[in-house]
This record gives structure tokens, C-alpha cells and sequence, in this order.
């Protein structure tokens, strides 16, 4: 039985079905919280402790609305340190930032490393934003993400699964350059 996407147990006689704590483990935890496959992607960010800075700022730009729907989303989620690092910006700009870390399409690493052979080494990602990140390989097992501006940011954990897509934890807030590019609201 699938629950969730994760795999269930039922006891004889037992109706309940329960869900197999190994199917919830294949997920890394993030700051010592437990990444659940059967929550969405802002469910999964908010229990994180290190996303606190980036859930907040999802949260006040509206853009957290699209990540609990049921289309697949891939965000580069940086964390408390590397928004800090990034500086506050104002609410016009955050909202194109936060668009800018979030690609349309589920994207773990199998799939990222498949279209970056696929584009020769380096393949770029658009964004909901309107932008392109570019991804490719940093020795043989990281891939590095680069922004318009050229700043980079590695992968520091891969592959948190949600029922609506994946969470890469980065390093570094990527930024979009250039002017601000019109979105399409749905």
C-alpha cells in the first residue's frame, strides 16, 4: 500500500495503515529535524532550523503560496547563514530573489547530473523567476551552482524529497541580474 508516497505496513486485522519509518529515512535531516517525503516543500523548510530566514521571506513575499500547490518544484534553499551573508533587501526585490531560487520541475540530483551530461557540463536551469541558473560538476560528486551575476553556491545537501518536489540545501543566496523580467502569474 502507498501512503503518501511512502510505503505502508498493516497489520493483520488492522485497518490502520502505518506508515515504514525506513521509507521516511531515505531523506536527510536538516539541522536535526527529521524531512518527511509526505509533506511539501514549505512544510518541510519550516521544520528546518536553518531555513528560518528563508521561510519568513517566502512567507512575506507570497511567493510560499506556490510551493504548498500540487505542481514539482526544485528550490536551492539557502540557508540562515548565507541569507545573512546576502543582506536584507526590500520587499520588491526579495520577492524576484526568492522567484529566482525556485526551478519548475522536480530535480534531484540523479536528474540534475543527467542534464548536465546531457547539455556537455553545464546546463541551465530556468527559474520561476524568469532567470537561468547554471549547474555543473565541481570534481567528480559536487555539483556547483552559478548565478547571472557569477556568484556560485555548492550543494551542501541534496535530495530532500516532499510531495510537491525537492529541497537542495545551498550555501550561498543566488541572485538573478540583469532587469526585473515580467513572470507569469499562473
Amino acid at each position: 500500500m502507498v501512503i503518501g508516497g511512502a510505503l505502508a505496513a498493516v497489520a493483520p486485522g488492522d485497518p490502520t495503515p502505518v506508515p515504514d519509518v525506513n521509507a521516511e529515512m531515505m531523506n536527510p535531516m536538516i539541522g536535526g529535524q527529521a524531512m518527511l517525503p509526505d509533506r511539501d516543500i514549505m512544510e518541510n523548510m519550516a521544520a528546518s532550523p536553518m531555513h528560518s530566514t528563508l521561510v519568513a521571506a517566502l512567507k512575506e513575499t507570497g511567493v510560499a503560496g506556490a510551493l504548498k500547490t500540487n505542481g514539482q518544484f526544485t528550490i536551492f534553499a539557502p540557508t540562515n547563514a548565507a541569507m545573512a551573508q546576502a543582506g536584507a533587501q526590500p520587499k520588491s526585490t526579495l520577492a524576484r530573489r526568492m522567484s529566482y531560487l525556485i526551478v519548475p520541475g522536480k530535480y534531484d540530483s540523479v536528474a540534475l547530473l543527467r542534464v548536465i551530461n546531457e547539455a556537455g557540463g553545464e546546463a541551465r536551469l530556468r527559474t520561476a523567476e524568469g532567470g537561468a541558473l547554471t549547474a555543473r560538476m565541481n570534481g567528480p560528486t559536487n555539483i556547483v551552482l552559478m548565478d547571472e551575476r557569477g556568484n556560485t553556491a555548492d550543494i551542501a545537501i541534496y535530495d530532500v524529497h516532499d510531495r510537491n518536489g525537492i529541497i537542495h540545501v545551498v550555501d550561498r543566496a543566488l541572485e538573478p541580474g540583469g532587469p526585473a523580467r515580467q513572470v507569469a502569474s499562473r
